[in-house]
């Protein structure tokens, strides 16, 4: 660069020939950068902002790409050249590149330009997803199209040309094309027998389009076909007639029922909507209906005669709250297994109690039934008695209903129940007496409040990774977040086979003491997180003789109450506790000293005050000691600043995996993972860990996966992972290291699986040794294509670490180097001879004038200690004089400067009566800095003006100081010889009033210069040189 770069000579050339053959023999570049090859034959180019297809080289395996993803891109332009080279590409994702402007994030608007020959010259495509993109018409797609997506895109009209010769397409998707999120000005326009030539057509979906009716002339191969959420409010037998091998049919939301809708809502036309007897007659083969959303008040049981196959009915959303209780429509059924009914409210009212109709009871084949917010007080007998015989009835769901009263023994009836979903009502205990009859308040409706009656989100598991689900076990109730205070045995007559029972985000409060749960013999996973229960029993939960799994997690309030103990001695008397949580508890003192249990194999002890706990000497360090079979401990967020190899010591020998997340470690002795034989897993996320320096992970170690990622490690010790001769898994991601060095792994690297060092500042310099290092091990590394980013130099800060390839380019800092000194060589071999040829004796006058400048700084400083900054001298007897210096300037240079305010003496204000007028003038003269004479003429001078003037002279010859400036409001008035002299040699010591107003702005500022510096600076000096100062 700059001077250092000369020609390239034959030799220089052979060095780089030679340096290109060295670094491509170290490691070969990922062949699809800048996107990713992942299983199968795909190429993630996914989210890197990519504004044009990007052409991988000739030396990649481009004919075992299948698939390629160009998902979120910001590509705008398809050329017809873009994927010829890829002659065996099978999927396509264009999915969010243009997207139309309503459905962009920031609205910008946006036009996708695909040229003629693009898809054509990809002969073997068969997905096609350009979804999302701001596109107006079909482009010409190749026959062999097996899946094609043109949802919310700005297509409006599909006429036979569009989609002529794609004769293998079974897969059409037009979603949003034309809804409140994408707005259109007319409705999807579907010419009749526009998609008739497709022959092999399955699947068509045309929901949110704005449909007035269903399209004429879809071809008779259709299988499953979705018109939801348009606006058809009519459908007649001669819509569906020829679609004989229709599935599945999804007609909901066309005449919406707006009291309940999330989004912006059209009512429904009173009246409507309009369903013919016949309109499903010709569907014998239809397996799934949709009907939901669509102010459905009656159920016409001809519209079920001819679905004798149909397994999937959802009549969600509608007004079907009367309708259930005596309807006849579900008698020919038989072969149904999921119903759903949610949603079918009353609008404001709550009922007192629900009688399903005597039809339910021909759903022989129902296995799912879902009835949640309906909104009935009462759960009895009498409830469900037409689903007790039910034989394959598995999963039942009233959530959400206000339930306060349920009976919850009548689930010991049903043979092959294996779910219930009673979470979200308002269930407090055991169903009294009277209310098991089912006649619970004589019929009464109750009026509920208007508002949002949208289902919440589930809660999520609060031990993930710890607790298992319920998912395989045969019978699961869930009565979460409901209003449970106490439990009561007589709450689960009858359920003795009940396996997983989940009551989390109650108010259960009570004491467990063994008897609460007497009738659940069977009992496996017992879920009581987020309550209040005290623990004060030593045989809590003994009377569960098959308890696997115990969740106590977010019951904090008892362990946060002052000199309560709590007896954890419990877990010894469980024989089958394999999984216990006691996850956010606050425990940090008053609990037993350990806990003991030889079957326990998993301790989510997260959240809780371990710091605590062992810093009262060894009260509590054997306090996981008896946990004899334990092999997997979570122990994050414990407030650990520390961890003594005692207290690893006094960990189960039996772990293979211990969570250390998210405490404040900074130091880590890893020669103590001896004491733990077993450890295969061990997980320090979230720490503070600054260097892996002390040691190294020890020989012999079984450690398999080690997570060290969101710490601060800058620094790593050469072979510190090189002894886990085990080690497959390690994740540095979110760390602050420059650098992968070679030497931490040893012969190790070979034999890792996977290797994250995404997240971190790498140090991209040329030559960087990381790099190679990388491409060696790159099956390895997650992301390393587009997520293992420079941290600097900044030119490179935020960017792959591919951007240039670092093994070959140029060391910038050399280059820098390089230019800098040779450019300051010639500069100073050109300069210091000319300069003193031409100005040497000007030089050596500025040296001297610099020294003599010094001396007279300390006498400024003494100056600026002077009481006053100008001594203004005026002739009273001129009233617009005096009125000026009063009003205009003392005000702007006193008041009006802020920081900058001068000091002024005015003879009527600072001169100290009893002293004569000389004594007073001599004292302003030689108190202040500079001396500011107002004039309107200056042809007469007489009085105190004259004196002053004369005492400012005696000043300069005194001090060799010229302290004079004046101010002439009359500039148009006669100027004596002496004002015009000191024009031509100080100029800025005299200064005129402006009659403009635009020109008093510059006058103040040059008055405000001319009274705090030096009138030695303002002199010609073409004439003069100024006053000089004695020596």
């Amino acid at each position: 660069m700059g001077p250092c770069r000369g020609a390239l000579h034959p030799l220089s050339l052979l060095v780089q020939a030679a340096a290109l053959a060295v670094a491509l023999a170290q490691g070969t570049l990922p062949a699809f950068l800048p996107c990713e090859l992942q299983r199968h034959g795909l190429v993630n180019c996914d989210w890197l902002f990519l504004k044009s297809v990007p052409h991988f080289s000739a030396a990649a395996p481009r004919g075992n790409v299948t698939s390629l993803s160009l998902y979120s891109n910001r590509i705008h332009h398809l050329h017809d050249s873009d994927f010829v080279h890829l002659s065996s590409l099978r999927r396509l994702n264009l999915k969010w590149n243009c997207p139309p402007a309503s459905l962009s994030p920031m609205h910008f608007p946006c036009h996708m330009t695909i040229e003629p020959h693009t898809f054509l010259a990809v002969p073997t495509l068969e997905e096609l997803n350009l979804s999302y993109n701001s596109i107006t018409t079909v482009p010409a797609l190749p026959s062999s199209l097996v899946s094609l997506s043109l949802s919310r895109t700005n297509i409006l009209v599909l006429d036979p040309a569009n989609l002529a010769g794609l004769h293998s397409l079974r897969f059409l998707f037009l979603d949003g094309n034309c809804y409140y999120k994408n707005p259109c000005p007319q409705a999807l326009q579907v010419a009749p027998g526009a998609l008739l030539g497709l022959g092999n057509l399955t699947h068509l979906s045309l929901k949110y389009n704005n449909l007035t009716a269903v399209p004429r002339g879809l071809p008779p191969s259709l299988e499953y076909l979705l018109l939801s959420y348009n606006h058809i409010i009519t459908l007649a037998p001669e819509d569906l007639a020829n679609l004989t091998a229709l599935r599945v049919l999804d007609v909901g939301g066309n005449c919406r029922r707006c009291d309940h809708a999330r989004n912006p809502c059209m009512e429904c036309p009173k009246g409507f909507p309009h369903l013919h007897p016949d309109t499903f007659s010709h569907l014998s083969h239809l397996e799934g209906l949709v009907l939901k959303d669509s102010s459905l008040y009656n159920l016409n049981p001809r519209w079920f005669h001819a679905l004798g196959n149909l397994m999937v009915l959802d009549l969600s959303e509608n007004f079907l709250y009367d309708c259930i209780t005596k309807t006849t429509a579900f008698q020919g059924l038989t072969q149904l297994r999921r119903l759903n009914l949610s949603f079918n409210y009353h609008k404001k009212v709550s009922f007192a109690h629900l009688h399903l109709a005597p039809s339910f009871g021909s759903l022989l084949s129902l296995q799912q039934l879902d009835m949640h917010g309906i909104f009935f007080r009462s759960l009895s007998k009498t409830t469900l008695r037409s689903l007790v015989h039910l034989p394959m009835l598995q999963s039942l769901h009233l959530q959400m209903n206000f339930i306060n009263q349920a009976q919850l023994s009548i689930f010991g009836a049903f043979p092959g129940l294996r779910y219930v979903d009673l979470s979200d009502n308002r269930i407090s205990g055991a169903m009294e007496l009277a209310a098991a009859t089912g006649e619970v308040d004589g019929g009464e409706r109750v009026r509920l409040p208007s508002g949002d009656l949208a289902l919440g989100p589930p809660g999520t598991p609060s031990s993930e990774g710890f607790m298992p689900g319920c998912k395989t076990l045969n019978f699961t109730l869930d009565l979460s977040r409901n209003n449970l205070v106490t439990i009561q045995p007589e709450m689960f007559a009858r359920l003795s086979r009940l396996q997983c029972l989940l009551l989390s985000r109650n108010s259960i409060s009570q004491a467990v003491n063994g008897s609460q749960f007497m009738p659940l013999t069977s009992l496996q996973v017992l879920d009581l997180s987020h309550n209040k229960l005290d623990l004060y029993h030593g045989r809590s939960f003994t009377e569960l003789p098959r308890l696997e799994a115990l969740d106590l997690s977010y019951n904090s309030q008892p362990f946060s109450m002052q000199g309560v103990g709590h007896n954890l001695s419990f877990v010894a008397q469980l024989p089958a506790l394999r999984y216990l949580s006691l996850a956010h508890n606050d425990i940090h003192s008053r609990v037993s000293q350990q806990l003991c249990s030889a079957s326990l194999r998993a301790l989510d002890f997260s959240g809780n005050a371990l710091s605590r706990m062992w810093a009262e000497g060894d009260l509590y360090l054997r306090f996981f000691r008896g946990l004899r079979s334990l092999v997997r401990l979570d122990l994050s967020q414990n407030r650990l600043h520390t961890l003594l190899p005692r207290t690893l010591d006094n960990l189960p020998k039996s772990l293979r995996l211990l969570r250390l997340r998210d405490n404040y470690l900074a130091f880590f002795n890893w020669s103590s993972l001896v004491l733990l034989p077993r450890l295969e897993a061990l997980d320090l996320a979230g720490n503070q860990l600054k260097a892996l320096s002390n040691g190294s992970l020890p020989n012999g170690t079984q450690l398999q996966r080690l997570d060290l990622s969101s710490n601060s490690i800058s620094f790593v010790a050469s072979s510190f992972f090189a002894l886990a001769t085990r080690l497959r898994e390690l994740n540095l991601s979110a760390n602050a290291l420059k650098t992968v060095e070679p030497s931490w792994f040893g012969s190790l690297a070979g034999t890792l699986k996977v290797l994250d060092v995404t997240g971190n500042p790498l140090h991209c310099a040329c030559g960087a040794a990381f790099v190679d290092f990388l491409l060696e091990v790159q099956a390895a590394v997650p992301g390393l294509p587009g997520h293992v980013k420079c941290g600097s130099p900044g030119q490179l800060q935020g960017r792959s670490i591919f951007a240039q390839d670092l093994r070959l380019c140029l060391d910038e800092a050399l280059s820098w180097d390089c230019f800098g000194l040779s450019l300051l060589t010639v500069a100073l071999g050109l300069a210091v001879p000319m300069l003193h040829h031409l100005c040497g004796w000007d030089l050596w006058y500025c040296f001297h004038l610099c020294l003599a400048w010094l001396p007279r700084r300390g006498r400024r400083q003494g100056a600026d200690a002077l009481p006053y900054d100008a001594f203004v001298v005026f002739d009273k007897a001129q009233s617009a004089v005096a009125d000026w210096v009063y009003n205009e300037l003392r005000v702007r240079l006193e008041e009006r400067r802020g920081r900058r305010a001068l000091r002024l003496c005015l003879e009527e204000r600072d001169w100290l009566p009893g002293k004569t007028l000389f004594e007073n003038l001599w004292a302003s003269v030689y108190s202040s800095r500079k001396m500011l004479f107002v004039l309107a003429h200056t042809d007469r001078v007489s009085g105190l003006l004259r004196a002053s003037f004369l005492l400012a002279q005696q000043r300069l010859l005194e001090d060799r100081k010229d302290v004079v400036v004046l101010v002439i409001l009359r500039p148009d008035a006669h100027r004596s010889r002496y004002v015009r002299l000191r024009q031509r040699l100080c100029r800025q010591s005299v200064l005129l009033w402006p009659h403009q107003p635009s020109g008093q702005r510059s006058f103040w500022a040059q008055l405000g210069t001319a009274l705090t510096r030096d009138n030695q600076h303002f002199y010609n000096q073409n004439f003069c040189r100024g006053p000089t100062t004695a020596e």
